[in-house]
């Protein structure tokens, strides 16, 4: 067993921690974003969130001050924030804007739902055939203009983007440039804190035309709507590279996809268990296995266990091959150095099965195909569910509209639709 002593909690001494620890699984320079990890820093960042005025601001990009965009996906993507904590949360603001939010909020539950259902077949193009790799040219995104580069600025420094310059760069690496967009969504992947292959592979997917068959055009008009003054400061104001909409590209569709975009025959295997799972009853928990998708004080199996301890473990062949930003694994030892705070947390390094090896473990279900794998190679004796914020059932998902209208729990709890 590989142990490491927990981090501190101090932000500056978080990220010397997880330079000395983690040295070998970062790329990049060793940097904390502004946006700090954390079940606190989540609970703050809730509770200043007021969703009046979101309908009118979410897609304003500049100046800063003009952004209406929540910034809490980082917390919703780690489980610090569950999408039925904030949910409710905004429920008493104006309607409109109320409405508005909570379709993102559905979005990030249809990205999981179809994540859930399909998993790493969202590598290839769902729908609609647009490329996925290639060919080399470089990297699109590094350039004089003053869009691009204040995005992918952003999101190497900071390591959070509002959706309206994600699309600019996903429509910019693909549709402009016609780079894959795998490549492209794998280098968001790197950087984002909210980076999860649900959401964002199902954003790309649609930027592109993989998933609706319309490609998302980006021209200097969105920029001068959403972020007025920033072409006046644009070196390439005078020969501006994105003047006109690009080529428009037609895709095809695909001849056969996957059938369970339209329907699913083994439910349960998606939601994992709706209630406590016991594989052994005569076996207790030692301990609660904890992972990237849920360090929630609120996790179902840490709240089921007060008083075990906690077990994370940094995934390291896993690491090694995805080489993520320093941002990310900083953002994961401070939230686990606030974990530390109110209950014991060991913290492993290595590959999770054989870092807890034989040790009986309680879990929270995780809707991801890499929760399975492991699990499959633990003892792990009790499996709690998942927080669904709407049930997965058969219905269709080829589209978020079809989930909508075909997904009883989603117009239950929207009651409209």
């Amino acid at each position: 067993m590989t142990r490491l002593p927990p981090p501190p909690g101090d932000r500056a001494e978080a990220l010397g921690w997880a330079q000395e620890h983690l040295s070998g699984l970062g790329w990049g320079p060793w940097v904390a974003s502004d946006i700090p990890g954390g079940q606190q820093a989540a609970d703050v960042a809730l509770a200043a969130f007021d969703v009046a005025g979101y309908a009118a601001a979410r897609n304003e990009v500049w100046p800063v001050a003009r952004r209406g965009a929540s910034g809490l996906s980082p917390y919703i993507r780690h489980g610090l924030l569950s999408l039925r904590r904030v949910w409710e949360h905004v429920g008493s603001g104006p309607a409109t804007d109320v409405e508005r939010f909570r379709d993102e909020l559905l979005w990030q539950e249809y990205s999981r739902h179809l994540y859930a259902r399909v998993g790493r077949a969202t590598r290839r193009s769902l729908r609609y055939s647009v490329a996925e790799h290639g060919p080399p040219g470089g990297n699109p995104w590094v350039s004089e203009a003053r869009c691009l580069d204040q995005a992918w600025g952003e999101l190497q420094v900071r390591g959070w983007l509002p959706n309206q310059m994600r699309m600019w760069l996903a429509s910019h690496w693909n549709v402009r440039s016609g780079m894959g967009w795998r490549d492209g969504e794998d280098l968001f992947f790197r950087y984002l804190l909210d980076g999860s292959r649900a959401a964002n592979r199902t954003g790309w997917q649609w930027t592109v035309g993989a998933l609706t068959g319309k490609p998302y055009g980006f021209s200097r008009w969105q920029v001068e709507k959403r972020a007025p003054g920033m072409c006046l400061e644009c070196p390439l104001a005078s020969a501006c590279p994105i003047e006109q909409w690009p080529d428009e590209q037609s895709v095809s569709a695909r001849t056969a996809i996957d059938p369970r975009l339209r329907r699913i025959t083994d439910v349960a295997d998606v939601t994992g268990p709706l209630q406590v799972s016991m594989v052994s009853t005569g076996t207790a928990p030692e301990a609660v296995w904890i992972t990237a998708e849920s360090l929630s004080d609120a996790d179902p199996a840490l709240a089921g266990h007060p008083d075990l301890p906690a077990v994370f473990v940094f995934d390291e062949p896993l690491l090694k091959r995805l080489r993520l930003s320093p941002l990310r694994l900083v953002f994961l030892a401070e939230t686990l150095a606030d974990l530390n705070r109110r209950r014991p947390v060991e913290v492993l390094i290595g590959d999770p099965a054989v870092e807890i090896g034989d040790r009986p473990v309680a879990a929270t279900f995780a809707p991801v195909p890499g929760w399975r794998d492991r699990a499959s190679r633990m003892r792990v004796v009790q499996t709690h569910p998942w927080p669904w914020l709407v049930v997965p059932d058969n219905g269709p998902a080829t589209s978020f509209t079809a989930w909508v209208r075909g997904n009883g729990g989603v117009r239950k709890l929207v009651g409209r639709r």
